[in-house]
């Protein structure tokens, strides 16, 4: 026969005040993270509270404040690597400090501006935007609403002046790479693009088309997807290289992430029966896992997202929401596909 165990129900901080010999405001300020107490009388605390199984009401306690320290993560775009990546380090950032997350999928354009209301709805401390689908018109309609405490666009930089944004030097990072790719002597490079949007916008295809005509006198040929999928990117390189022959071709293919530069591989090696880098090189941006696999090796440029998402927690917990947009410069990764 089983022994049955009495546990205890709706232990109150009252209860663990009792086990711990302390007051009931001692153990309210033992659970608050930046509140003055003695590490000794900390530990007194939560090992009573751990024996009796008692956590404090986070709605109660968000209720009882200005500050709920949720934050609602807009995200999209799955086919792209990079995105699980960001996530994995903001929300490192966000528990360390104390912040949890609402995860919002937003499906396509259209849904982009429903779901920022409704996240708004949820009593978040602020908006973060991890996508490709948050032009100006969205990000408009979602400001007349006039919900949002902080709306953040993390990895992407916008002139919206209602936007904060925390992003990579886009345009230094492609100076770097456009450098790379002329000191090692190419000659006839292609870019790779993914979408176009408006307001939340990478420069990255602009700055290196506009770097290689200053330095040669010649504008490289350049062509685009609808979204960072490797696959999309492996048809498009497939249909437009098929057609070509000996040094008509490109001698390396530069992508605007690495989502395009994997299917570019994978396309060159595959589909066109190529090598990389012998007969077409390949460089890439953000430095996703994949890019240091055997199969890839790809060179790249990786995004500093441990500082970038460390800074969105600093933005989080100040009380300026002014001059808050802030860029970082990154590195350039060398391996042997460029």
């Amino acid at each position: 026969m089983l022994k049955k165990i009495d546990l205890p129900e709706n232990v109150t901080a009252d209860d663990v005040a009792a086990e711990a010999g302390v007051s009931r405001w001692t153990v309210n300020r033992a659970f608050k993270k930046a509140a003055s107490i003695s590490p000794a009388t900390r530990d007194k605390v939560m090992a009573a509270a751990q024996s009796l199984g008692y956590v404090p009401d986070l709605r109660a306690a968000a209720l009882a404040s200005d500050r709920s320290n949720l934050v609602a993560l807009l995200v999209d775009d799955f086919a792209n690597p990079h995105k699980l990546v960001m996530m994995e380090r903001l929300t490192r950032a966000l528990r360390s400090r104390g912040w949890d997350t609402l995860l919002v999928n937003t499906l396509d354009r259209d849904d982009a501006g429903s779901a920022m209301l409704n996240a708004s709805q949820r009593r978040v401390d602020a908006t973060i935007l991890i996508g490709i689908q948050f032009d100006d018109e969205v990000l408009k309609a979602a400001h007349k609403a006039r919900r949002f405490k902080k709306l953040i666009i993390f990895a992407r930089t916008s002139e919206n002046p209602n936007t904060i944004s925390i992003a990579v030097d886009d345009q230094a990072a492609t100076r770097e790479i456009a450098r790379y790719v002329m000191e090692r002597g190419y000659k006839n490079p292609l870019y790779l693009a993914g979408p176009r949007t408006v307001s939340a916008h990478l420069l990255r295809k602009e700055t290196f088309l506009e770097f290689w005509k200053n330095h040669t006198g010649h504008v490289p040929g350049s062509i685009g997807v609808d979204a960072y999928d490797p696959i999309l990117a492996s048809d498009i390189i497939r249909q437009t290289l098929a057609g070509y022959q000996g040094q008509e071709r490109p001698d390396i293919i530069v992508c605007e992430n690495d989502a395009l530069a994997l299917g570019t591989i994978d396309s060159i090696r595959h589909h066109l029966h190529l090598r990389v880098p012998e007969d077409i090189a390949v460089i890439g941006f953000d430095d996703v896992p994949q890019a240091d696999s055997p199969n890839y090796r790809l060179t790249t440029y990786r995004q500093p997202l441990t500082a970038m998402a460390n800074y969105l927690v600093d933005v989080l917990e100040s009380a300026d929401t002014s001059d808050m947009d802030r860029t970082f410069m990154g590195s350039l990764v060398v391996r042997e596909s460029a």
